[in-house]
Formats: structure tokens, sequence, C-alpha cells
């Protein structure tokens, strides 16, 4: 198909930038930084966010959702890029939604996704164990029951863990089971007795936090999908996860990239304008080269969602990969054609590198996408 969105898609998206330059710009991430908010995020923001219809867009018409595809969910992930927006619309819509029509049975899926889809319902999915990315490295356990499930264990950097509703948590119900087999998935109420969430404030400001689950006690009807074959489900959410983050990082390393190019030409040195120096066009053009392959490659990476392609895997690592670099590298490039006051707390840019160290490490950095791209295709 065309790499290109349609008429519908570019209001979407135009709206979109409109509400957040005005509502949610940059200033008001440094707000919520120096608050200390204890949400992380405005809850009016996220409620007009959702009366906009960005809550239920990839949610199905049957559960009160708008079924608008993940090419127009990309484009208000890129636009809320821009503007380094902070909201649970990434973790509760593009994880705990799709974990839930991915692998909820119909109860399930009435029952929670009207209430995705409404933003009065925020997910959080509970996976890593560690400071890497490593799915399948997974040492919590759910031990079965007379009536359900106990799980143990912990859990490390959970986007919007601290305020979420409800946990998707990720955890061995099989002993036996090793890496990919015996791992299930439980939808968790957050305040069941045994949780302990501790909130980390990151680097670029935004929300994650370490949970712990002491003997938490779950019934059957929390488990998502069949128990011990949960990682088809998990596997495909990630790959959702991958391509819309980095459909994300697209929106950060264009505004970076704009901010750049329009400071070399305000910029004057030796009486002339630097961006008339020959070495910082080239190093322009450089950003600019990558940054169109970039657009191409989250484009195909969402439209492979939305068309359910075969080749879904190697595009959400390809994407990864390719956004975890180029991110880094107009960043970088931004703070060194600004000059020191690149890093300084007064220029917008700063914020912008920082974003780009964390989002690296979500889900999986270059090395981990290099590798796994290496693998789906056979080497």
């Amino acid at each position: 198909m065309p790499l290109v969105l349609n008429e519908e898609q570019r209001l979407l998206k135009d709206t979109a930038k409109d509400f957040l330059n005005k509502t949610v710009p940059v200033e008001a991430l440094r707000q919520l930084r120096d608050s200390k908010d204890a949400l992380g995020y405005k809850a009016e923001h996220w409620q007009n966010m959702s009366e906009l219809g960005w809550a239920s867009m990839i949610i199905p018409e049957a559960y009160d959702g708008l079924d608008f595809s993940f090419l127009g969910l990309g484009a208000v992930l890129e636009e809320s890029g821009r503007t380094l927006a902070a909201s649970p619309l990434f973790a509760s819509v593009v994880l705990g939604a799709s974990a839930i029509i991915i692998g909820g049975n119909e109860t399930q899926k009435a029952t929670l996704l009207p209430q995705i889809a409404s933003g009065n319902l925020r997910f959080a999915l509970a996976l890593d164990e560690s400071a890497h990315h490593n799915p399948d490295d997974i040492n919590c356990t759910a031990t079965a029951t007379e009536t359900g499930y106990k799980l143990n264990g912990s859990k490390t950097f959970v986007l919007d863990g601290h305020s979420a509703d409800q946990l998707i948590v990720v955890a061995r119900s099989q002993p036996q089971g090793s890496g990919r087999d015996g791992l299930s998935l439980f939808i968790v109420d957050a305040s069941t007795a045994g949780i302990e969430r501790k909130r980390h404030y990151m680097l670029d400001s935004r929300n994650a936090a370490s949970i712990q689950f002491n003997d938490v006690h779950v019934s059957r009807e929390a488990l998502l999908g069949d128990a011990g074959h949960g990682w088809s489900i998990l596997d495909n959410v990630l790959d959702r996860g991958r391509i819309c983050l980095a459909a994300e990082m697209l929106g950060g390393a264009l505004e970076c990239f704009e901010r750049t190019v329009s400071y070399l030409k305000e910029r004057d040195q030796f009486g002339v304008k630097i961006g008339t120096f020959q070495a910082l066009q080239h190093r322009a053009a450089i950003m600019f080269t990558e940054l169109e392959l970039a657009k191409s490659v989250v484009l195909d990476g969402l439209s492979a969602i939305d068309e359910n392609r075969t080749d879904l895997a190697q595009l959400a690592s390809l994407a990864k990969a390719r956004l975890n670099d180029v991110f880094e590298l107009v960043t970088n490039e931004a703070v060194q054609m600004h000059g020191g006051i690149g890093v300084t707390d007064e220029l917008d840019i700063g914020l912008f590198l920082k974003r780009s160290r964390v989002a690296n490490q979500i889900f999986g950095n270059s090395s981990f996408h290099r590798d796994r791209y290496a693998s789906l295709c056979g080497y």
C-alpha cells in the first residue's frame, strides 16, 4: 500500500497537532516535573484526549470504540512526541487494550474495553524483571490454587505502573517451563492485597514503577488467554508497542530537527548565519535523509498492524532499531549545533535528548532488535 496517510488520517493528525500545541506543549512536561505531580500527567488532559476519541481509536465498534486503525493512532502518537506529551495513551491503549483485544474472552472484552475507550480505566503492562528488556526471562510465578492463582515476584520499569487501575502481569504458570514456554498473562486489579508499587522519577520526567507481588490471589477469570500459552499474545502486543513507540520517537526527532534547522538560520557567528557553513549543511542533510527513511519504516509498520501481515515482527524490530538510532543521532546533533545552551534547562532540546535515551531502552534497544531481526530472518 502507499506509505502515505489518507485524508481522514491527515485531518486527525492536524487536529492532534492543534490540540497538543495549545493544551499540552513541552512546557506542560516541565510543570509536571517541577511540581513532582503525583499522577505524572494532567487528568483533565487525558479526559480531553479521550473525548477526542484517542482512547477508543483501536477498539472495535462493538465495544464502544472507533476502530479507526493504528495508522491513525500512529499519527496522534507522532504529534504527541513533538510536544513530549505525558499521558496513559501508550500504556492503556496501545498495550492494555491490545492485550485484551488479542487474548481476551468475550466477557473480558465487553467488560473492560468500553471503560478503556471512555478513558475511565487505565492499564499497565508488568513485564520486565531486570535492567534490560528480556521478555521471556520471567521468574514471577503464578501458582494454581483452588480458586485461581497466587502471584509472587517483582517487576521493574512498568510504564505508568504507579497510577494504573489494572495491571496485565506476565508470570510463569508452569514451573517446568522455560523461556517462552509456560508463560501466562493475568488481569489484576492494582489495589489487590499483596501488591506494592514504587514510583520512579525517570530521566525524561515520565512515569515508571517497580511492582512487588507478595502472595497476590487472583481468580481464574483473571487469566488472559490459555494458561501457559501467553507468549503468542505477549509477542503481538509488544510488536504493536514497539511500532507505536517508534511513531512517537519519530515525532520527537522531527521536532528536534526542525528546531535545529531554525536555529541554524538565526544564529550569527563570524558575521554570518551558521546555517551557511557547509559542514553543518552536510550534517543537516544526513539527518534529513535518515528521518525520511524513518517515516517510511514507521508507516509500513503501522500498516502491517492494520493488515495483520506476517512480517509484523520483522517490521517491529526494524522500526524500533531504526528510530532508536535516528532519535539519538538527531538529539546529539541538535545539542552540538546549539552549542552549550543545548544542554541547559532553559532550552527544550535537552528534554528531547533525555526522552530519546529513555525511549531507546523501552521494549528493546538497537542491539536487541538487530539480533531479533536477524533471528527472524533465519540468520
